[in-house]
């Protein structure tokens, strides 16, 4: 699977959210600009990041930054990451964005989304600005780049981000 091109045109979805709404691109695409990230319940990596990505989300909703989380996964073969679980974790987490369920994995293949967590950034044209990871370490502590809050904040100030794709690392998205 290959991902999608930088500059290339967010593909369209519609997915069921833990807050009991529907979300879609178009929903979010009246923003400056979105952020989706691929992520689940039951990853480590993606357990990792979860508290910086809400802070993202939270941080930057009032500069008109759209964000959600999309679980991929399948939760026949990995139970913690089910549409009831994801419901329980937001809640317990007091999630931020919305936490989206694309049961059918038809808009990971779309995005063409590897891994949990795997980030895609998109200017307010909806074209892909920045894709990989939200920064470079695992260990909060240790973080020396600031990728994605980097490249948010360039497309926030009409620029191009100085770095637009760094590997995403994590576990794999598990299909079905």
């Amino acid at each position: 699977m290959t991902a999608m091109s930088l500059g290339t045109m967010a593909p369209a979805f519609d997915l069921p959210a833990t807050d009991g709404s529907g979300y879609s691109f178009d929903s979010l695409s009246a923003s400056k600009a979105a952020v989706i990230v691929f992520t689940c319940n039951h990853c480590p990596y993606a357990k990792a990041w979860e508290d910086r990505i809400l802070d993202i989300g939270r941080e930057y909703a009032d500069r008109s930054v759209a964000t959600v989380a999309i679980s991929s996964n399948n939760a026949a073969e990995y139970p913690a990451d089910s549409f009831e679980e994801m419901t329980a974790r937001a809640e317990a987490k007091d999630y931020s964005i919305p936490y989206l369920y694309d049961e059918s994995q038809s808009v990971a293949h779309a995005f063409g989304a590897e891994r949990t967590p795997e980030v895609f950034l998109f200017d307010s044209e909806g074209n892909l600005s920045y894709h990989g990871a939200v920064d470079d370490n695992q260990d909060e502590t240790k973080v020396g780049s600031h990728y994605l809050r980097d490249a948010i904040e360039a497309l926030l100030a009409g620029e191009e981000p100085a770095v637009t794709k760094t590997p995403a690392v994590g576990c794999t998205i598990k299909w079905k």
